[in-house]
């Protein structure tokens, strides 16, 4: 019997449906090894050599690894294909006792049966440069983390910690707000002419003179050309048509969709990724496709390199849906930026035939939206530009020159299949966007042109925007600050820790997080700099391609970073800093006092400042007028688009009820036809493969059943996961009130311990 031991249980399942019964796959779950929490655990005095423990809960893993690979013949070693992957399949050859020469490590690109197959029978050593780079990230991401935290919680409060990276990206939202706090707008002028040619009527835009553009500062300079022009002529002066091809995106890289994944679909950086984690390691698409599918490639990677073979396919399949012309001459390769990883290609579909449509069914609804986006990307950015007509007019009067532009689409080419969202910029009303699908009547050169009327308006200009995830994680790219894999992570760690607020979409900076930058820029300027950070990670990707050292690299960061914290320490002020109170518009009815904004365990409240003289408290909205409060109960219920009564054909609406929400049909009390709105658990039923849905039981508990329940008959108290158990392949179950995962069927007797906070749903109402 031959092991292949892999991270995650649903890869583990999908590989084993690839390889025979002379395979046994089992997962590690992630890392079983890592740094202690409660110590530093690494011995800077010698060499920066790091001590490792058993991760706690990973016992019963470890065991069961240690005792399959007993009993097998050969060991496969074949986690993820990147530095953290390299780095477990280190600690699992550790733990193992497997000399380093005598590794067999599996990679691949997809998890399809023929890239699996190749893996095994192609198998190297470990990449030590790789573990090497994986370690120094960690190594240093302990010294700041241990370091720097004990400084905050004596200057400002205890539980604080500070980061390597996530200090640099709260201290970039920050400085944008000190932008924006500090920006003075400046007054300008416009001026928009509407022009009629019989009884067609267009609008034009002031442009300049014969010497060029002119900005209208105030309303004098305004009122100057509109007196000009108001009784005179516009003459067509020139007209410009050309064909403007434009050429498709490159295909995905981990950043690029994470990026495009919050603009076209409105989902969070981490959402994407494990929405992509669940495509690449394979979804069952049932005995018509062929049964566990891995989706896409490797989603964690810089690359925009294409295969020569998936290059061929994509091709073909261009030709034989679009036609010949949508498929250009030759096949199309992107360059990436320079210091990009090239290990992996660009993420992409794994089969380009298996397209969105025809898979629908068988996904979820965050599966099918992302495999989407992935798919039309990668088949657009191998077809034909597009073909753009563009028509530029400029109209003279008395010296000055009015213009319009646009554009119609001549040949649509990828546009046919995926348009790359435009980048969020804001643009002044005096330089409007060319305008699509551009229409005005047929024009001649020196033709004269009444006017309707004239209108001048009053701007501003408008200061730099705030931070969105996706400007965010474009920013970090850029400027080479993190790597694209671990974005996800450092946003949400700044949210959590309540260093920046994420609010209808944009970054907003706490005065926990202001106040800690600027104390991180006062004593810590190097670990707050954009350059020296990107500066670290040039180095990492040095250690990673064996131009490096790790000791060196370690050696040379705490050099400047021990004498930081040796003046910061000597600098410390004993009385700390006190974080400022956020007021709030209440009133205190006992003492007087206006109300201030507290952090307690379920969320903001109102309390009253002179705690604990005075102990008052208040949601936060108590203040609301009784007027907005009965307006808003009267308000009506908004209508459920593509939804309709199953009982009478109406109109639906969405109800709230001493149970939850529920749907109930607008004809009400006719037709009295309603239907519980029940949250989904993002996990198959394990009976039939329907959605699982979370109800609640006449005692408010919380169980787990099929959306097609009585039909089909599943239901449990123990909530059921994603991961498949990896002695039998069947589901596992977490034990109700109980960090316990256990096999569905009781005669495996399979059971781990999990992290409940992995656990992404609650067991209490």
């Amino acid at each position: 019997m031959n092991l292949v031991i892999v991270e995650s249980p649903s890869k583990a399942s999908t590989i084993k449906s690839y390889l025979g019964s002379s395979y046994k796959v089992i997962a590690s779950v992630g890392h079983v090894r890592d740094l202690p929490k409660s110590t530093l655990g690494v011995d800077i005095e010698n060499g920066f050599s790091a001590h490792y423990i058993n991760i706690r809960g990973k016992g019963d893993i470890i065991k069961e690894i240690k005792k399959e690979a007993k009993n097998a013949n050969k060991i496969f070693l074949a986690t993820d294909p990147d530095r953290e992957g390299e780095a477990i399949s280190w600690h699992l050859a550790e733990t193992l006792g497997i000399p380093l020469d005598q590794t067999r490590r599996v990679t691949f690109n997809e998890v399809t049966k023929t890239a699996v197959k190749a893996g095994i029978k192609n198998p190297t050593t470990i990449n030590m440069d790789l573990v090497n780079a994986q370690q120094a990230r960690r190594i240093l991401d302990r010294i700041v983390g241990y370091k720097l935290s004990p400084f905050l919680w004596k200057k400002v409060k205890s539980g604080l910690s500070a980061g390597r990276v996530q200090s640099v990206v709260t201290r970039v939202i920050v400085d944008r707000e000190e932008e924006i706090r500090a920006f003075v707008p400046d007054e300008y002028w416009t001026i928009d002419a509407v022009l009629c040619e019989g009884e067609k009527s267009f609008t034009v835009h002031f442009y300049g003179n014969e010497k060029g553009k002119i900005r209208l500062a105030n309303e004098n300079d305004a009122m100057t050309v509109v007196k000009a022009v108001e009784n005179t002529p516009f003459t067509v002066s020139s007209i410009k048509r050309s064909i403007k091809h434009k050429a498709p995106a490159p295909p995905f890289t981990t950043s690029t969709m994470q990026q495009e994944g919050s603009k076209k679909l409105g989902f969070q950086s981490g959402r994407v990724m494990k929405v992509a984690q669940e495509l690449y390691e394979g979804v069952n698409l049932g005995s018509e496709f062929g049964g566990v599918q891995g989706l896409i490639t490797y989603m964690r990677t810089d690359s925009l390199r294409i295969s020569a073979e998936a290059q061929d396919a994509a091709r073909e399949f261009i030709v034989n849906k679009y036609g010949k012309r949508y498929c250009p001459a030759s096949p199309r390769s992107y360059k990436a930026k320079n210091g990009a990883q090239d290990a992996h290609e660009a993420i992409r579909p794994s089969k380009i035939d298996l397209e969105p449509a025809l898979i629908k069914k068988h996904l979820t609804s965050d599966q099918y939206k992302l495999y989407k986006l992935i798919w039309d990307r990668f088949t657009a950015s191998q077809m034909q530009s597009a073909e753009l007509s563009t028509l530029a007019v400029d109209f003279l009067n008395n010296g000055y020159i009015f213009r319009t532009s646009g554009y119609s689409i001549a040949f649509p080419g990828y546009m046919a299949v995926y348009e790359k969202s435009e980048d969020d910029q804001r643009r002044s009303a005096d330089d409007p966007e060319d305008v699509k699908d551009i229409k005005i009547p047929e024009l001649k050169e020196g033709q004269n042109l009444g006017m309707e009327k004239i209108v001048p308006g009053k701007h501003f200009t408008e200061p730099p925007a705030r931070y969105t995830e996706s400007s965010i994680i474009d920013f970090l790219e850029v400027n080479g600050i993190g790597r694209p894999s671990t974005y996800a992570t450092i946003i949400s760690t700044i949210i959590s820790r309540n260093y920046v607020k994420l609010d209808r979409k944009v970054f907003y900076p706490t005065q926990l997080g202001e106040l800690t930058t600027k104390l991180m820029k006062e004593s810590f300027s190097d670990i707050v700099d954009c350059k020296f950070t990107a500066q670290m990670e040039g180095m990492l990707d040095d250690i990673a391609s064996g131009d490096a050292e790790t000791e060196k690299v370690l050696g040379k960061f705490w050099e400047g970073f021990s004498k930081e914290l040796e003046a910061a320490e000597k600098n410390i002020d004993k009385t700390g800093v006190e974080i400022p109170v956020e007021e709030t518009d209440i009133i205190c009815e006992k003492c007087g006092s206006k109300m201030i904004v507290k952090n307690g365990r379920y969320g903001k409240f109102a309390a009253c400042p002179n705690f604990p003289k005075c102990k008052n408290t208040k949601p936060l909205d108590a203040n609301k007028p009784e007027t907005e409060t009965k307006a808003e109960e009267k308000r009506e219920p908004v209508i459920v688009e593509g939804m309709k009564c199953e009982e009478c054909g109406g109109d639906i609406v969405l109800r709230t009820g001493r149970f939850g929400s529920f749907y109930a049909c607008t004809n009400y009390p006719k037709c009295k036809f309603t239907k519980q709105k029940n949250k989904e658990l993002d996990v198959p039923c394990p009976k039939c493969g329907s959605k699982t849905v979370v109800k609640y039981s006449k005692s408010k508990n919380v169980f787990y059943c099929c959306e097609k329940y009585p039909k089909c008959d599943f239901s449990s108290w123990d909530m059921p996961l994603k991961e498949t158990c990896p002695k039998c392949g069947k589901n596992l179950f977490k034990k109700k009130g109980k960090s316990l995962a256990v096999c569905h069927d009781k005669s495996c007797g399979y059971e781990t311990e999990i992290d409940p906070e992995s656990v992404n749903e609650s067991e209490n109402s």
